[in-house]
């Protein structure tokens, strides 16, 4: 992944233009989601019994497979032995249930801004509150654990002014998420590489708007990717601060590619000290695949987190 280059001009990221691609169902998918639909209930069992094999559940991002169509990777992926599909708009969240697996993280809205735009700033608030009150009860109708939320941009912000506008705006929800038993999960991004200005990108900023919230259904999304860019130490800061994360996505650094030996973690290593943590929720492989059969790399990112 790389950011702005000289001479790129205003081209945006890559990760950002891919997610964007995938949030372009736009108003008809959200349209489509609030007409009536069965309801499979606030417990969020997957159909069966096909979960991960070892003591994670794991994921994956739609995004990053953009290539096939989303039945075909949902199939895949169960074949595989993965538990859920991530980040996908509520009209795709049933074609991922009728495949056996659970939409294990769901977008509240298809805004092209969405990434930078997020509760550090007051001025978003009723926005965003409004995707997330129309979205966390359709959320619970369809057996989706977990709505995606972002920090946004800095703008000038001080930490602590972004953090105490996030804590603000983050209680307001918190009640609702608790009464539907949804997880509103806050994502934490690098600022240096990918998505530059972005406020929320080390876990003890993070940290202190979940303590500031105090909700079990507020908690970041750690991103092993971004905060081995911004911080490193990510074993031992998954082992201090699992009680606010909600969430974790992985992809090789550096360049967000399979979770190989050209990379400079140590995934069995991650994955058994995730696992070690009792951690319940997902593991959701966010990297962008580069074999030429891009399964066979989700298969081998699936048996390293099958600890």
């Amino acid at each position: 992944m790389r950011n702005r280059e000289p001479g790129t001009g205003n081209r945006e990221p890559a990760e950002l233009r891919s997610r964007r691609e995938f949030l372009a169902v736009g108003a008809v998918g959200l349209a489509a989601a609030v007409l009536p639909s069965r309801s499979f209930g606030s417990r969020f069992p997957v159909p069966g019994s096909h979960f991960a094999a070892g003591r994670l559940k794991q994921s994956v991002c739609r995004w990053t497979y953009g290539k096939l169509a989303l039945p075909d990777l949902a199939k895949a992926a169960k074949g595989i032995g993965l538990a859920g599909i991530d980040l996908l708009q509520p009209d795709e969240w049933d074609v991922v249930r009728d495949a056996g697996l659970v939409c294990s993280m769901g977008y509240p809205t298809d805004r092209k801004d969405f990434l930078s735009t997020g509760f550090n700033d007051r001025a978003n608030h009723a926005m965003l509150l409004k995707e997330l009150e129309r979205t966390i009860p359709l959320a619970a109708q369809h057996g989706v654990p977990n709505v995606i939320a972002m920090f946004g941009n800095r703008a000038g912000k001080s930490d602590p002014a972004g953090i105490a506008a996030s804590i603000e705006g983050l209680s307001k929800i918190k009640p609702l998420a608790e009464q539907h038993g949804v997880t509103v999960c806050v994502e934490l991004l690098n600022s240096k590489v990918d998505h530059k200005d972005y406020q929320g990108d080390h876990t003890a900023f993070g940290v202190e708007v979940m303590k500031g919230v105090g909700s079990p259904r507020v908690k970041l999304l750690y991103d092993i990717y971004h905060m081995q860019i911004m911080e490193g130490d990510v074993i031992r800061t998954i082992r201090d601060n699992v009680a606010y994360i909600g969430h974790f996505h992985t992809g090789g650094v550096p360049g967000r590619h399979e979770l190989d030996a050209k990379q400079e973690l140590n995934w069995r290593a991650i994955a058994n000290a995730i696992a070690d943590t009792s951690y319940t929720g997902f593991v959701a492989h966010e990297f962008v695949p580069t074999a030429p059969d891009p399964l066979t790399s989700l298969k081998a990112a699936y048996e390293v987190f099958a600890v």
